[in-house]
């Protein structure tokens, strides 16, 4: 079979198109066929290499993906061959105290697909079967692979961590990234007033139509005095927040008075500072998110297929023309997510 495969870190040009053998399936194991594959910024700092993190080469890389069921261990009594699905991301030992408690992103063994397992990026993968979630006929299989990761991010971020209440105002880093406009259409659907940022005219248009209230130039705006006009100087509720260095002093700034921060990652660098003065004399919070749980995912995935939250597809693909779908995941000027299509 056809794969993706990566021997050794670099740019898109470690990116090899070639042939496999196809998976053996385990008793509790789906065999899918892939027929869509999203991109993630997980993609690009594995391929480029995570310090401190060792991968067995060769890798696959790829976390998303929907597909048709081909076959089902002889364990396997949920699913069955000929389904349309999606895959879980995210994978657990599903015995620990923290997966027993609903907690599975917690696990010490929680990884992803494409990061600790091989990836999505290949016509067959073989996934266990709680991992392996039926969609609906009314949802094609390329916005089905756009969802997961980023809208179950999103949830964690926001309802979990951040304990999100309706009427607040949230503040939404980066709205034309994957994460950013799930964050986006996830706080308008609990009702809230969300004021996001981007980089364009175009893409400010796109963010208001997914929900955005207002929306700031972060090229052109100063965001925090922005933001202290649109709340009477009072600040947000909740900033979500995944750029890393280059926009934390400022997202710092637009916090209100015990407002909440929720970070998930770190694009632009990890290391920032902190004023703890303003941290406990306001009351704040700084929270870290990561992913987010099988349980939160299904409870997601069904807003998804009712259409009251929907992917946002940026670009498609060949698998063949894998490394300019990366190119195109590298560029500012994309807006939602890059699909690669088998």
């Amino acid at each position: 079979m056809k794969a993706v495969q990566i021997r050794s870190h670099g740019g898109p040009e470690v990116l090899e198109y070639t042939d496999i053998p196809e998976p053996q399936l385990c008793a509790d194991e789906v065999l899918v066929r892939v027929r869509a594959a999203a991109l993630n910024h997980l993609d690009l700092f594995v391929r480029n290499g995570i310090p401190g993190v060792k991968f067995k080469f060769p890798h696959i890389l790829g976390s998303d993906a929907a597909g048709e069921v081909v076959a089902a261990g002889e364990l396997c009594r949920r699913v069955q061959p000929g389904q349309r699905v999606l895959l879980s991301p995210g994978l657990s030992c599903r015995q620990c105290l923290a997966c027993l408690e609903g907690r599975d992103n917690e696990c010490r063994s929680y990884t992803l697909l494409g990061t600790g397992v091989p990836g999505v990026n290949r016509e067959l993968i073989n996934a266990p079967e709680y991992a392996v979630i039926p969609i609906p006929d009314s949802l094609d299989y390329l916005h089905a692979a756009a969802a997961p990761l980023v809208f179950v991010t999103a949830w964690h971020m926001l309802l979990t961590r951040a304990r999100l209440q309706p009427g607040e105002d949230v503040l939404v880093l980066a709205g034309s990234s994957g994460v950013g406009m799930a964050a986006i259409q996830l706080a308008r659907w609990f009702h809230c007033r969300v004021i996001a940022t981007a980089g364009s005219e175009e893409k400010m248009a796109r963010c208001k139509e997914l929900g955005a209230s207002f929306v700031l130039n972060h090229h052109r705006d100063h965001v925090p005095t922005e933001v202290r006009k649109l709340t009477g100087k009072r600040g947000v509720d909740v900033v979500f927040e995944h750029v890393g260095s280059a926009t934390w002093d400022r997202s710092r700034e637009c916090l209100a008075p015990s407002g909440r921060l929720v970070t998930c990652g770190a694009t632009t660098g990890y290391d920032v500072a902190l004023d703890l003065r303003y941290l406990f004399s306001k009351q704040q919070s700084l929270l870290g998110s990561f992913m987010g749980t099988l349980g939160e995912l299904h409870r997601v995935l069904r807003l998804v297929f009712d259409g009251a939250l929907r992917p946002v597809v940026d670009s498609v693909f060949p698998l063949t023309a894998i490394r300019a779908a990366h190119e195109r995941l590298e560029h500012t000027e994309r807006f939602g997510k890059v699909v690669v299509e088998l």
